[in-house]
């Protein structure tokens, strides 16, 4: 440990505050709980995964008790109760970090006021920033900063999904309540960011949901703003989508969601060669959206047209579109050539097979976007469940409507997609971790300062929004979770 003295420093010394811990992390930035490892961990095998033994001290150390349903509650009542409080001061050491810059070993960073304040790579430089750091804030009511030393472990920048519909048996379509614990079933696991998808639904309805998740974000910077996919969508092309709810994207049902959301709407899928597909394009990027193009059977001139009027996105690049033909490209090629396109893809190994998951990859570098498209059925057993009005069945973790088979979004996490780009795919952790990252973070120009999360998203860089990860080095894991300098609690199911 760094000799500091014991009054400006609460002494964490697990080697890396596991899972479970995040409250012990709370205690500590707030001087009334110590950490200490305990020699070794224990391995659990029913869930692969390693959980390092600790000790904790203090009076608010949870029993574990309850049934499921009572610890998802709880665990959403805590991640809201945390973004209500000032992020406290802490520093992560001997990590091995990894974002869209590349690799570093030996790893540190110190980050103050929730966003990260400083970084390096040399001991002696940790000891003078934590020194200069502590000195600064000696007189401050709770200046203690909890030093996490990472062992090794793996340190990325928080991942940033930006299409998914919910978790934990709940969707983001249904309310406050619904999107707190929608979101714990994904902060858990490391998507510390997230724009929300609202399903296809009446009019009035949409109008009524995107204006919950506007109402929801004065309290949650972990929640980026809205997603519609729908109701401007081909019918051919509708995948689970309610075929009654479609509609053309006619200015005046353009306005009602505008004005609805109230600036919250971050993007929404369009079909651009519906008859007023292109004016919606044009219409929706003059109010600062964000259109993508994707549940369509456009052909590859319409594409071009779309991107050239302002969509920036490709939603779910292969899935709910026409594929490429060498005699008719349709829109995929379209988005691939055009550097200006953040291009979706689902890393599931259900909507899309692992030998097309790396020709992405290499077709269009720095531009996939990793997103789950998760339904409310993940992070839950199989069996049946609804994607808005729609009935679902989830089997083996894949869900697909009941009427006609079709793919009803995924049961899939970020976490996973990770792991599955590193270890399934052999893709490089750099682009990995940034097609979870900085490039769905730019996007939206989120990876610069910006009016709706400040500080900007993406890398472990100063200056940059203190969204942290610790995973375990082989398995990729998510350990330990920071928001906007915030500790997240584990999960612990």
């Amino acid at each position: 440990m760094v000799p500091v003295p014991a009054q400006t420093m609460v002494d964490v010394e697990a080697q890396h505050i596991a899972a479970g811990t995040a409250a012990a992390i709370r205690l500590a930035m707030s001087g009334s709980l110590t950490v200490n490892s305990t020699q070794g961990g224990a391995m659990d095998h029913a869930h692969g995964t390693y959980r390092h033994g600790v000790s904790l001290s203090g009076d608010t150390a949870d029993s574990g008790s309850g049934s499921v349903s009572d610890v998802q509650a709880r665990i959403a009542a805590q991640i809201s109760q945390v973004f209500g409080k000032k992020p406290g001061r802490f520093a992560v050491r001997n990590a091995r970090k990894i974002d869209a810059r590349g690799i570093r070993e030996n790893f540190w960073l110190i980050s103050e006021d929730g966003v990260i304040a400083a970084t390096g790579t040399r001991s002696g430089d940790f000891e003078a920033a934590f020194r200069r750091f502590s000195a600064e804030n000696a007189d401050a009511a709770g200046s203690g900063m909890a030093v996490i030393d990472a062992a090794g472990s793996t340190l990325t920048p928080g991942y940033i999904d930006i299409h998914a519909h919910g978790a934990w048996a709940y969707a983001y379509d249904d309310g406050a309540e619904a999107i707190s614990l929608a979101r714990a079933g994904h902060m858990v696991h490391g998507t510390t960011r997230q724009v929300l998808s609202l399903i296809t639904n009446p009019i009035d309805v949409m109008c009524r949901n995107v204006a919950a998740v506007r109402q929801v974000m004065a309290d949650r910077p972990d929640i980026l703003g809205a997603h519609l996919e729908g109701p401007f969508l081909a019918l051919a092309r509708k995948g689970a989508h309610d075929p009654q709810c479609l509609k053309d994207p006619v200015p005046q049902l353009v306005d009602r969601l505008l004005q609805s959301a109230d600036g919250c709407i971050r993007q929404i899928t369009i079909a651009p060669e519906l008859p007023h597909g292109i004016s919606a394009v044009r219409q929706f990027a003059g109010a600062g959206v964000i259109p993508a193009v994707g549940h369509c059977d456009a052909d590859y001139e319409t594409a071009q047209q779309a991107f050239d009027a302002g969509a920036g996105i490709m939603t779910h690049i292969f899935n709910a579109m026409n594929g490429i033909h060498h005699r008719d490209p349709g829109p995929i090629p379209a988005a691939v050539e055009d550097p200006r396109i953040t291009i979706e893809m689902i890393n599931d190994g259900f909507h899309v097979q692992d030998p097309v998951i790396k020709l992405a990859f290499a077709m269009a570098p720095h531009r996939i976007a990793l997103i789950t498209d998760a339904m409310a059925a993940t992070g839950c057993p199989d069996g049946a469940y609804k994607l808005g009005s729609l009935d679902v069945n989830v089997a083996d973790g894949h869900a697909r409507l009941v009427s006609n088979g079709a793919i009803a979004g995924s049961t899939l996490l970020l976490e996973t997609a990770v792991q599955r780009a590193v270890i399934e795919q052999g893709i490089t952790p750099a682009d990995a971790v940034e097609a979870a990252t900085l490039t769905p973070a730019k996007a939206f120009g989120f990876d610069r300062p910006n009016d709706i999360t400040g500080a900007p998203l993406g890398l472990a860089a100063p200056g940059y929004a203190a969204d942290i990860l610790l995973s375990s080095r082989d398995t990729w894991e998510v350990q330990s979770v920071w928001c906007a300098g915030r500790p997240m609690p584990a999960s612990g199911l």
